[in-house]
């Protein structure tokens, strides 16, 4: 009985949707590798079936992921993140493409075990309808999967949703862009599926038809939908936070944010002013919500939940003009908030205040968002470094770990290890096995 309860309470934190628990970046995992190498303290890895940009999740005892097979998506004309430095920007690359046997676009989901990533088995479906143009730095595998500890729910950039069970099978499947109209957004879609409690809940920001829309998760029946109106532009992924009168879900687009009720879709308040390209997500913590708007050298701020109607004076807490994230979002951690930006300057602030505590160059160019555990800040740069920070009021730097690829995707956390995922590949970082 003394030996179960031990292993219970050791079990390891699974990492079940974007950003993990709680969508907010942070694991409460201990001894956490440091430092590594492509020859050092590599537990395994694993090549995946196609190309992606997707992170891992983990839950119970496997990792999962997705991508795309075949397609090459946009070729080389996107602006560059580092544009203003040649010398970084000529590192950047365009994503690129595992060859699909018979021509057609396949979207594929793979699940590997935990403990050694052997695939336990892999679910395909085909690409439908026209094929936006894609940003150059990803393609239809970019919304990280969910789970719910019995399903999987997986979503595509052509729109199509679907529910695996733990073996692989399908349970149901949808096509946004059929049911709703058209799946053209600027660059292609960006955003993640996220769970609330029955309802799977999909952000469709796009061009021609923007909407939100929550489906029953045993069946993809829609339960809601809120017409959000034409022309909005959003590549973020919604979050729940808890609110004075209940939980309230925040949406980040370009227009401005938006809070609704998670069960029903009713409005609640809206704040901010208009911002390109939103891609961040929002963080909570201690009553307060955290968000960088995103584009370049985006504004932070921090805001009371609650309130109708226009808040964005009435619960601003604070406001950082400068200094916020294009693509990463903000990890907050024992009180302080981290950010980087694309060419890697990276902000710690007092989460109270808004203060700077201090500011430090890392260099890199940025997509993946940071994730803190163990006393750590973990920030992956697309060329190929992870940056250990200690977490604190000091920065400093604890290692610079290079695998030579290329990394997007956040990284995720589980049983002692870091999972990563280039282009092509799924790394877990942690003693070698």
């Amino acid at each position: 009985m003394a030996a179960l309860l031990v292993a219970l309470c050791a079990r390891a934190e699974d990492w079940p949707q974007w950003r993990g628990p709680e969508s907010q970046g942070v694991s409460n995992e201990k001894g956490l590798p440091t430092e590594w190498s492509a020859t050092k303290n590599i537990a395994w890895k694993a090549k995946l079936a196609g190309t992606g940009v997707s992170s891992p999740i983990v839950t119970d005892i496997f990792v999962i992921v997705t991508s795309q097979v075949g397609g090459g998506g946009a070729g080389g004309g996107d602006p560059r993140l580092a544009r203003d430095d040649r010398a970084l920007a000529a590192r950047e690359n365009a994503i690129g493409a595992v060859p699909s046997p018979d021509g057609k676009v396949r979207l594929a989901v793979e699940v590997f075990l935990r403990s050694d990533g052997k695939r336990q088995w892999k679910y395909e479906t085909e690409a439908v309808g026209a094929q936006s143009d894609l940003h150059e730095k990803h393609n239809l595998a970019t919304p990280t999967p969910v789970t719910d500890g019995e399903r999987v729910y997986v979503w595509f950039g052509d729109g199509q949703v679907v529910a695996l069970d733990g073996e692989g099978k399908e349970l149901w499947k949808r096509n946004l862009a059929r049911d709703y109209g058209s799946f053209d957004n600027q660059w292609g879609h960006g955003s993640s599926p996220m769970i609330y409690k029955d309802l799977l809940i999909l952000l469709c920001d796009h061009r021609p038809v923007s909407y939100l829309v929550a489906l029953d998760k045993a069946t993809g029946k829609e339960r809601w939908k809120v017409d959000r109106g034409r022309g909005r532009v959003s590549h973020s992924t919604p979050v729940v936070v808890a609110g004075p009168k209940g939980d309230e879900l925040i949406v980040n687009s370009d227009q401005r944010i938006d809070a609704y009720k998670p069960l029903t879709g009713e409005a609640l308040w809206h704040a901010g002013t208009e911002r390109q390209t939103p891609i961040p997500s929002a963080v909570s913590h201690g009553g307060t919500i955290y968000l960088s708007r995103g584009y370049r050298n985006s504004d932070i701020l921090a805001l009371r939940p609650g309130g109708a109607g226009d808040v964005s004076e009435s619960h601003l807490k604070w406001r950082m003009p400068n200094g916020g994230s294009y693509v990463p979002s903000i990890v907050h951690y024992e009180g302080l908030l981290y950010m980087t930006n694309e060419v890697g300057v990276v902000t710690c602030a007092e989460a109270e205040t808004g203060k700077v505590v201090w500011r430090e160059r890392l260099g890199g160019i940025f997509f993946a968002s940071p994730v803190a555990a163990d006393g750590k800040i973990y920030l992956l740069s697309e060329t190929g470094e992870m940056f250990v920070l200690k977490a604190g009021r000091t920065a400093q730097v604890l290692a610079r770990n290079e695998l030579g690829a290329r990394f997007l995707a956040s990284p995720a956390i589980s049983a002692g290890m870091i999972f990563l995922r280039s282009d092509d590949t799924l790394y877990a970082i942690g003693q070698e096995r």
